[in-house]
């Protein structure tokens, strides 16, 4: 399939597909699964402690310098996923993935920072902002009503708004609702099983977001493949009751169909007070 180009400014340091338990299971406080999509041929790191920063771990997004999920030792953590809307884009605007490392590197409550970004949202490209600490849970669209603080409940992201019912927001959920519910047990390697599905909506199912329905279609599975454009990183984000974090990164590279174990990288750690 020959692409044109009508995501290059729409994406860089976000995510595309964020699902997520928010205090809803008996035993973890968040339980979170992310893709991030992106063109094979911009640079980016993988998930680390940043050296400038060693509390914080989140790849990074070179040519934007900033990221699209991180969380760190004092239990802090963002993500960030894009609103598409070509149509709409301005190649001048700031990088939206400086947005989680600021509250990352921050000491606002997830509430402030919010009122914070409100104030200038206006100067980026659409997104959709999570930031969190360990009281509370906050989402902020710069296309949406204002800020939410989120109950506990089961959550999708794409690149619409809060819970639209993309088709693949809505077999995510399922998916992994279906996991969560369960009697067996799941681990990190099940979470990645969710992100990794390939199966393309029906065209009558499909969203118009002004990027043609080929694109359409190539953007609807949960995890994308295609010569140039795909899934680049799976994230998956586990924080329990008592506090102790799971951080895993499965990375993906430019050759279709994918190595389908991916190279992985995982942070554990407690959080602590001392940040």
């Amino acid at each position: 399939m020959a692409l044109s180009h009508p995501l290059m400014t729409v994406n860089g340091d976000t995510m595309c597909l964020i699902l997520f338990s928010y205090t809803k299971h008996p035993g973890y406080r968040l339980v979170l699964v992310a893709n991030r999509d992106e063109f094979y041929d911009r640079p980016t790191l993988p998930l680390a402690a940043w050296q400038e920063a060693p509390t914080i771990y989140a790849g990074r997004d070179v040519k934007g310098s900033g990221t699209w999920l991180g969380v760190s030792r004092c239990g802090r953590l963002a993500a960030l996923t894009n609103y598409r809307d070509p149509a709409a884009q301005d190649s001048q605007a700031p990088s939206r993935g400086l947005l989680i490392s600021r509250f990352l590197k921050g000491a606002d409550t997830p509430e402030n920072y919010l009122e914070k970004v409100r104030k200038s949202g206006h100067r980026y490209n659409g997104f959709n902002l999570l930031v969190g600490d360990q009281k509370t849970l906050c989402y902020y669209s710069n296309r949406g009503d204002g800020i939410a603080s989120l109950r506990p409940g089961l959550y999708g992201l794409s690149n619409h708004l809060l819970d639209t019912a993309w088709p693949k927001v809505a077999r995510g959920k399922h998916r992994l609702k279906k996991i969560l519910d369960g009697e067996e047990g799941w681990g990190v390697n099940e979470l990645f099983g969710v992100l990794s599905d390939r199966a393309i909506a029906p065209d009558d199912q499909l969203p118009d977001t002004g990027v043609g329905r080929d694109w359409e279609r190539l953007l609807s599975p949960l995890f994308i493949t295609s010569p140039t454009y795909g899934t680049r990183s799976s994230s998956v984000l586990l924080i329990t009751n008592s506090e102790e974090v799971t951080l895993a990164e499965r990375s993906f590279g430019p050759n279709p169909p994918h190595d389908s174990a991916g190279i992985i990288r995982r942070e554990q750690f407690t959080i602590t007070s001392a940040c």
